[in-house]
């Protein structure tokens, strides 16, 4: 009796249901991710994707809702031992989840780009380890050209832009 009502005091004290919607908010529940937040609040991509939309798998119900435990677990984690840097960065396994979202989600401006990289873009360039990533010149989209938790101004008290 005692496990089950720790167990459901430490569900409700972490918001943990929470993380089962697509709700950006869910994302901010710590506030460590509040830069984040702010900075896509102010981007080209508020009005056309949440953190999910990027950050997660797309389309298979049931890889999304394992990116969203590995990514859970690691983050609860984290920010339980205060082990992350302030200048957050990207697991590979989530740099590469947001690299398709973003081929997919843009995909014919990929196609175009793919077509005419030896133009432009150079998808295929041997300096670049498994070619470039979309952020590798598109830097600030969407969170902006600065990481820290510290760095972005008036990201404290996260206002809602309606």
């Amino acid at each position: 009796m005692v496990a089950a009502g720790l167990f459901a005091y430490t569900v409700n004290a972490s918001k943990a249901l929470s993380y089962l919607s697509s709700d950006p908010k869910a994302c901010i529940n710590c506030h460590v991710m509040n830069t984040q937040y702010a900075t896509w609040q102010h981007s080209s991509h508020f009005d056309a994707a949440t953190c999910v939309d990027c950050h997660l798998p797309r389309g298979n119900v049931v890889d999304k809702y394992i990116a969203k435990a590995k990514d859970g677990w690691n983050h609860s984690v984290a920010f339980t031992l205060q082990s992350f840097d302030h200048a957050i960065k990207i697991s590979d396994d989530g740099a590469r989840r947001v690299q398709e979202n973003c081929v997919s989600c843009h995909a014919s401006l990929t196609s175009n780009l793919v077509e005419n990289a030896d133009k432009y873009h150079r998808f295929d360039d041997p300096s670049v380890k498994e070619g470039r990533r979309c952020w590798d010149c598109h830097k600030g989209v969407p969170h902006g050209k600065v990481r820290g938790i510290t760095t972005t101004p008036n990201n404290l008290g996260v206002k809602e832009v309606l």
